[in-house]
């Protein structure tokens, strides 16, 4: 149902750099699932592009949409989505880990809780290393600064996830 939802949206025809977006996104779950992530958080794996991101600004859904999101994903999945769609990440980023983000969707700064930020950091590790896996010229361009990034966030990410990091070369 959610695949159909995004496949209606044009996600399986999306460019993204690692491939096309559809393809991202399931691979992003799929990593999450392997990582041992609980169903909520391999479900906003699947969708976490929805709105668009800081890195990748091609929405599917206007965040004018969220009551539909929330009813397709559920709430707790949805806030997830969001709370990674909406992530300044200059700002955001060094700041992560104390729990301050701001929303660039409105320009507040907000406190996140405990759960939210490894949720974050999870889905992040997720996403970034599958867009290094499948893209050699970024992962050459990036990967030491990446790596430097999520190695500072290690201790809230799962031990899966900081084994498939060290496995990140350039």
């Amino acid at each position: 149902m959610i695949e159909e939802f995004l496949v209606g949206r044009g996600a399986r025809e999306q460019a993204h750099p690692g491939g096309t977006l559809l393809a991202h996104l399931a691979r992003t779950r799929d990593s999450l699932a392997v990582w041992g992530a609980r169903p909520v958080l391999q479900l906003a794996g699947l969708t976490h592009a929805v709105y668009g991101t800081d890195g990748y600004p091609h929405p599917l859904v206007a965040v004018a949409e969220r009551p539909r999101l929330v009813r397709l994903l559920g709430p707790e999945a949805e806030a997830i989505v969001y709370a990674y769609c909406a992530l300044d990440r200059r700002f955001s980023y060094p700041r992560l880990l104390s729990g301050v983000v701001r929303d660039r969707f409105t320009g507040e700064q907000v406190r996140i809780d405990s759960p939210l930020v490894r949720d974050l950091v999870e889905l992040t590790f997720a996403t970034e290393l599958d867009v290094m896996a499948q893209n050699p010229s970024l992962r050459k361009r990036h990967a030491v600064e990446l790596r430097s990034r999520l190695t500072t966030w290690s201790g809230h990410a799962s031990l899966p996830a900081v084994e498939a990091l060290e496995r990140l070369h350039p």
